[in-house]
């Protein structure tokens, strides 16, 4: 299989499996902080045994200013953890992801700005219909009791969102700045760089006793971390900004079935015609679809 294949395989695998992480946060009933900081520890651990027998940790794999873009990635992708787990309480899933999803434009807003990438007037207009649809989001309100609080949480949530998909937006574009550097050993910083931030707020003087509390511990680091960092890092290197874009809107449409299938979420008449907008325009804009005849860069 050529480059481009085997990096189309990584990214699919990548979000089929995240698609399930908002069930997983919910299901496990784990604190959000206590999640994230040994979804860290043991995806470093995870991440150091691949590093090692891939060879990843020899000596001078990084410069220094490489080093620093690494962490600068890390530290946008445990933001991004953290805003996103905590929309899920707030907004639903299907509603948090689908405005999770708003980050391919994000994407290529930002290869523009940092790789020159062309930005046409058929992608602007993607860009509205996508926005549209996030304020039709927010407008509605979700119909599960679990989500029947205040309404300045649910609107919270979706913003959190919003934060998280330009928080992931900002480690792509970092990570496409390593060039071809180990995926692996990328991930290791991120995930050490997750522990350090997030072991201050993670109450490790009472430890959980449960064994199923070290059980999801274990699956979050090694699974949702380990594998699919491994999976997702691998695939940004090996393609370019606009497939990435394209191959994401797999994540929100897999995070919606499996959030009907296992929490029976319905989304109101307005939430699905706003998640069906934002999905519509990613594709739109990703797969090349127009919206006109032509189409012309924009100018200043």
């Amino acid at each position: 299989m050529n480059k481009k294949t085997i990096g189309t395989l990584q990214m699919i695998a990548a979000m089929l499996i995240s698609g399930t992480i908002g069930w997983f946060v919910v299901y496990s009933g784990q604190p959000i902080t206590e999640l994230l900081f040994w979804r860290c520890v043991f995806g470093a651990a995870a991440l150091l045994i691949v590093c090692w027998l891939t060879g990843s940790l020899k000596g001078g794999a990084l410069t220094w200013s490489q080093l620093g873009w690494a962490v600068l990635g890390g530290t946008a992708i445990v933001l991004n953890w953290l805003l996103i787990f905590e929309s899920f309480s707030r907004a639903s899933i299907s509603v948090a992801i689908a405005v999770y999803n708003t980050q391919p434009f994000i994407l290529v807003a930002l290869g523009a700005i940092f790789f020159s990438e062309r930005i046409t007037a058929t992608m602007v207009g993607w860009l509205g219909i996508a926005f549209a649809g996030v304020l039709l989001i927010v407008y509605a309100r979700p119909s599960a009791a679990a989500y029947a609080g205040p309404s300045s949480e649910y609107v919270a949530g979706v913003l959190m969102a919003l934060g998280a998909a330009f928080l992931y937006a900002i480690a792509a574009i970092v990570t496409k700045k390593l060039g071809d550097k180990p995926p692996h050993l990328i991930a290791l910083i991120h995930v050490c760089v997750g522990t350090v931030m997030i072991a201050p707020f993670a109450n490790l003087t009472h430890l959980p006793t449960e064994t199923r509390a070290w059980v999801d511990f274990v699956v979050m680091g090694a699974v949702y971390t380990g594998l699919v960092f491994a999976l997702l890092y691998g695939a940004i290197q090996k393609l370019p900004t606009h497939s990435i874009g394209a191959l994401s809107f797999l994540y929100p449409i897999f995070a919606m079935v499996v959030d009907f299938v296992a929490f029976d979420h319905r989304l109101k008449p307005l939430q699905l015609v706003g998640s069906a907008a934002i999905l519509i325009a990613a594709a739109g804009m990703n797969l090349g679809w127009r919206l006109t005849r032509s189409s012309a860069p924009v100018t200043d």
